[in-house]
């Protein structure tokens, strides 16, 4: 069983400030990293971290090729990752003493990907598996259906929420994941109660994932809700949480764990994240969550 992870990979320029620049002024940053980035990388490192067969499908520009290399140093299968000529996604970031942040996204390669590259990555696909969608990446809606004819099941994290998420056909979406800022601009609904009922109105048979933050996460699943409360922890940062719990959450769902012990293990890996700095290398593997799991009295 394999997870095609149609998703962006971006480089992240972290610029720290004393302060966000205001217009007209040039100043001058305190320190600078160059990162691997892009909420499709940080859901393909979860998922392989959390053991699962990951093949990523996305666009990176040629000389950006080491971090091709990087993603499969972290288990990632790349074959699908084309590189060409157009300049790779990135994103500018100013991070202040606070820890505030300040972006500029530049979508880049992401958004050159098109129905072509999806139906040959999925060519060998097999209904076992699974293809998993943001939204910062071209051809959404290509994929969808691609993956439907192959009898693929489709996960989608629409986020960034943005309205054209709405055109999208989400009822041939299997498992809808979202937090409550993107639940609400969904459905309409401002609070947990009506984003799920709207959901169960609106798709009874399918699964939705709310995530709660530190109030932990819910998922309606043929009308049923399971609940799981999120791990208290002291954080320190919590970029790539998100992606970390939808990783693996979806890494053991995929092999058929059922939905209360798949939504632990992402929480208890998203927990784990958030006590160390960064995206990608913050992200734990099995053997971590496992231990913290059992440390919590929920092996």
């Amino acid at each position: 069983m394999t997870i095609y992870n149609l998703g962006s990979v971006n480089i992240d320029h972290v610029y720290q400030v004393d302060h966000f620049v205001q217009p007209g002024e040039t100043m001058a940053s305190t320190a600078y990293q160059q990162l691997l980035g892009g909420k499709g990388a940080n859901q393909s490192v979860a998922l392989a971290r959390a053991g699962a067969s990951v093949k990523h499908i996305g666009k990176l520009c040629k000389s950006d090729n080491q971090y091709v290399s990087m993603l499969t140093r972290y288990g990632v299968d790349c074959e699908h990752i084309a590189l060409e000529e157009t300049p790779s996604g990135h994103a500018i970031i100013q991070v202040t003493p606070e820890g505030e942040n300040a972006i500029v996204l530049f979508g880049g390669a992401n958004q050159t990907i098109a129905s072509r590259d999806i139906e040959q990555a999925l060519a060998t696909a097999s209904k076992d598996d699974w293809l998993l969608l943001q939204n910062e990446t071209s051809a959404l809606e290509s994929a969808i259906a691609i993956a439907k004819q192959r009898g693929v099941r489709v996960a989608f994290n629409p986020a960034p929420m943005t309205d054209a998420v709405k055109e999208l056909p989400l009822n041939d979406i299997d498992l809808l994941i979202v937090n409550e800022v993107e639940g609400a601009m969904l459905t309409g609904c401002d609070d947990k109660a009506g984003i799920l009922d709207y959901c169960k109105q609106q798709w009874p048979n399918k699964d939705i994932i709310l995530t709660l933050g530190k109030q932990g996460v819910c998922m309606l699943s043929q009308g049923q809700l399971v609940e799981v409360d999120a791990f208290t922890v002291d954080a320190v940062d919590t970029t790539a949480a998100g992606d970390t719990f939808i990783g693996f959450f979806l890494a053991a769902y995929s092999q058929n764990i059922d939905s209360q012990q798949a939504l632990q293990r992402g929480c208890a890996a998203s927990a784990i994240s958030v006590t160390r700095a960064g995206a990608a290398q913050s992200i734990p593997n099995q053997s971590e969550v496992d231990a913290f799991l059992q440390k919590e009295g929920n092996s």
